[in-house]
């Protein structure tokens, strides 16, 4: 899991493991917008690098229902991932404002308005 997208998910499902561990792997793929198939797989690798372990029993209902616990390793692996992940955000806010200040000065300089006021662009300045 390298690819920002990637990284995005494993964070993403460290997360919820760690608030809900009791979920099923369909309530956790449908929270997270991402496919059961692809949900199953990041599962079964988390437990495969010994973040995850994943408990079997059998319910009153007569079904199979798992629990997904996080290692103290898959605990260690969520605050690397959720560090990551804050910097990765970070870097991206920071080239979104220097995005808009770019168009800002574009648009200003073509229409001979400012579509943002003085206030706006130092609040953007403000916001870190």
């Amino acid at each position: 899991m390298n690819s920002p997208y990637e990284q995005e998910i494993r964070y993403r499902l460290l997360k919820i493991l760690s608030e809900d561990s009791s979920l099923t792997q369909r309530e956790m793929s449908r929270r997270m917008g991402i496919s059961l198939g692809k949900l199953n797989y990041c599962v079964t690798e988390l437990a495969r690098k010994g973040f995850l372990k994943v408990h079997r029993f059998k319910d009153s209902s007569k079904k199979t229902k798992y629990v997904y616990v996080l290692t103290p390793r898959g605990l260690e692996e969520k605050a690397r991932v959720t560090l990551s992940f804050l910097k990765r955000k970070v870097r991206e806010y920071e080239e979104i404002k220097r995005q808009i200040r770019e168009l800002s000065v574009e648009i200003e300089g073509k229409e001979g308005e400012d579509i943002f006021s003085e206030e706006v662009l130092e609040a953007l300045d403000g916001v870190s």
